[in-house]
């Protein structure tokens, strides 16, 4: 099918707790996202924002409806291959950097290809190129704490987009950095996205949405506007 979508979810409704603890954090969702796409996903606290990225994420499951990853039904795979499909198609960034203290900025990059059992002199070579790419060739030795909470984070998206996944989740991936690191993160996402990749980032802040081609805004557990985005200027800025 030559416009099959990346993302495909038919009536996926998500419901946790039961009798009088039932909450239903999502409501029969249906949303498309193509390959190559820069998308928000806004919502206030308890929207289904969150819940939905995990869904997307093969994070969580749905309670029902059906989930289409590349073509591929995923919504109720076993633990094992959700595990796989997380690790090969799909790259994370998170508010907080989840980066190994131990580890070096190349040892944390080089992880995920440990479990794709890409071989040993291939993840060192991908790892230092995918350093180089957010602007982190010179810090390849450094630990987490060595680091700035920028360079933490630039490490952070290394490691998300070393397996060349199909798609890069951003969960408030700049909710610990301050305005001008914001915009030099912003970058990088912009840059992935010009060159092919698709990119989704959750987020309740406005500026930070300005600068993604669409944005999908979660109420109650449905979405309530979704729009395209003429982006604003405020990823601009240069690396430095």
């Amino acid at each position: 099918m030559p416009n099959q979508p990346l993302i495909c979810l038919e009536n996926i409704s998500k419901v946790y707790g039961q009798g009088e603890t039932e909450v239903q954090a999502l409501r029969a969702v249906n949303l498309q996202i193509q390959q190559g796409e820069y998308c928000a996903i806004m919502g206030a606290s308890g929207s289904g924002k969150s819940t939905m990225m995990n869904i997307i994420g093969c994070l969580d499951r749905p309670t029902s409806g059906r989930y289409f990853l590349d073509g591929q039904d995923v919504a109720y795979l076993s633990d094992d291959e959700l595990a796989h499909i997380r690790n090969v198609k799909i790259g994370f960034v998170f508010q907080q950097f989840y980066l190994l203290g131990q580890l070096t900025a190349l040892e944390n990059v080089m992880l995920p290809m440990v479990y794709a059992q890409v071989p040993p002199k291939e993840r060192r070579d991908r790892a230092i190129a995918a350093l180089e790419q957010v602007g982190l060739g010179h810090r390849l030795e450094n630990r987490p704490n060595q680091l700035s909470g920028g360079q933490q984070q630039r490490v952070a998206i290394a490691r998300a987009i070393v397996n060349r996944p199909l798609v890069l989740l951003a969960d408030e991936p700049t909710g610990a950095l301050d305005s001008h690191t914001t915009a030099e993160i912003l970058a990088i996402f912009g840059e992935l996205n010009a060159a092919g990749m698709t990119v989704i980032m959750v987020t309740h802040e406005p500026d930070v949405a300005a600068v993604t081609h669409r944005i999908i805004q979660f109420r109650d557990g449905q979405i309530r506007c979704d729009r395209p985005n003429l982006p604003s200027p405020l990823a601009a800025s240069v690396l430095s």
